[in-house]
């Protein structure tokens, strides 16, 4: 996720699997150019990007190695829904 309303860009990676983990991850959050670098591993290696700068903030408070706050369950199942259905479309 990024957001890009403020000067500084900012970003926050998340990871899940739904036969590991009970919720998904903060694996990578920063500001300036660490946000730039996990933006560019993204690109890389081919993982969707969602903007959304309300959730993007909420997540930055959010320790990486954490699960993410239950208050943002619906939110990111939402974003998640999104982007599986990206890359199935994808895929063909």
């Amino acid at each position: 996720m990024k957001s890009e309303s403020q000067s500084v860009q900012q970003a926050v990676a998340l990871r899940w699997d739904s036969e590991s983990m009970s919720a998904p991850k903060v694996v990578a959050s920063g500001r300036g150019e660490i946000a730039e670098r996990i933006l560019a591993v993204a690109h890389e290696n081919g993982i969707p990007i969602s903007q959304n700068a309300d959730i993007m903030e909420l997540l930055a408070f959010a320790d990486v190695g954490s699960e993410i706050p239950a208050e943002l369950y619906t939110a990111i199942a939402e974003i998640l829904s999104y982007l599986f259905s990206l890359n199935a479309g994808l895929r063909g």
